[in-house]
């Protein structure tokens, strides 16, 4: 008996990619042939709410903090910079180089309004912390109930 399937089409064309890559690989000998989306860097983020703040985590590896640019316009936040590669000659072959140059820029639309008076920004082993307080009016109210 014969079971219907759904079609998931990012399922195969994730298997297509294993497939291919695989076969280049085999042709080369082992090493990895970069496509164009391995070339492009993006920190990963994450973001999270509390009752009075949204708070921001982006993954910036190997740069220093003077290197990063923050803004908020309106309700997008936006972080950009350059993680630029060490250029020092030496008599290295390398066999793989898998760690991502160049500039990034990140936009995000924020849920929330915030104060952008009160933004406060850490740099610390490679994470940029973003503390991002809400404008008193999107903050939640406690309304009390008065008894008849």
């Amino acid at each position: 008996m014969f079971e219907i399937q759904p079609f998931r089409p990012l399922r195969e064309l994730s298997s297509l990619r294993r497939e291919m890559d695989k076969m280049w690989e085999d042709f080369f000998g082992g090493r990895a042939i970069a496509t164009m989306d391995e070339k492009t860097w993006t920190p990963s983020i994450d973001i999270s709410e509390t009752k009075d703040e949204l708070i921001v985590k982006a993954e910036i590896p190997g740069m220093e903090a003077k290197d990063i640019n923050i803004s908020v316009t309106g309700d997008v936040l936006t972080i950009k910079g350059e993680r630029k590669q060490e250029t020092e000659e030496k008599e290295e072959n390398y066999h793989r180089i898998e760690t991502r140059y160049g500039s990034f820029c990140r936009m995000i639309r924020l849920p929330v309004a915030i104060d952008t008076e009160k933004v406060t920004a850490n740099y610390d082993k490679g994470v940029l912390k973003l503390v991002l307080p809400k404008k008193e009016e999107v903050k939640p109210k406690q309304i009390e109930i008065k008894a008849a």
